[in-house]
């Protein structure tokens, strides 16, 4: 999922996009498909228990979806449920091994948790996939500054700020800030 930091609380879907999704549902309880999409509409304006009650029944009715399983792993991310966020993650890339996004995602818990090693091994893995992807490319770079890696981590970060140049607030969001000599882009 494209990262983007939470609106402001105030924030809700457009209704107009609710209520299509919402009858797209109720028109076909089977829909996965709609309930991904709603899954992630709620997602994107912040509303995480929602996000992942909707991606769950997507989960329920297409048990073979690395996105809806990548999408409800970052949901619970960002409501800090990690346990349950990184099965959602191992679950996607059990079924899609070379899943960039997923591999993205769980970064971004390892780097919540503290584990920079492991943080920094699937940041690895997913600029191999993306390597444009200002996400991953940041977290590379904060994951090695915490190894001890200054020189790589503020390159990764530059690299990262001049593709997304509000990617360190949208991080301080995810609760997760550079430590080490951190320099701006240029």
């Amino acid at each position: 999922m494209a990262r983007a930091p939470a609106p402001a609380p105030s924030a809700s879907p457009p209704s107009d996009e609710v209520k299509s999704l919402d009858d797209r549902v109720r028109r076909n309880p089977r829909d996965a498909v709609g309930f991904y999409r709603r899954g992630q509409l709620y997602a994107r304006y912040g509303d995480f228990n929602r996000a992942i009650a909707d991606l769950g029944e997507a989960i329920r009715l297409k048990p073979d979806d690395p996105e809806a399983f990548n999408n409800r792993c970052w949901a619970r991310t960002m409501l800090g449920d990690t346990s349950r966020a990184l099965q959602d993650c191992d679950s996607a890339l059990k079924l899609r091994p070379a899943y960039g996004d997923a591999l993205d995602s769980r970064g971004l818990i390892n780097l919540k948790l503290c584990k920079n090693a492991e943080a920094l091994a699937d940041y690895e893995s997913a600029v191999k996939y993306n390597p444009r992807q200002a996400s991953s490319l940041f977290g590379r770079g904060v994951a090695k500054l915490r190894t001890g890696n200054p020189t790589g981590g503020n390159e990764d970060i530059v690299a990262a700020k001049g593709i997304t140049p509000s990617i360190a607030e949208e991080f301080k969001g995810y609760g997760v800030t550079a430590t080490g000599n951190e320099v701006s882009a240029r």
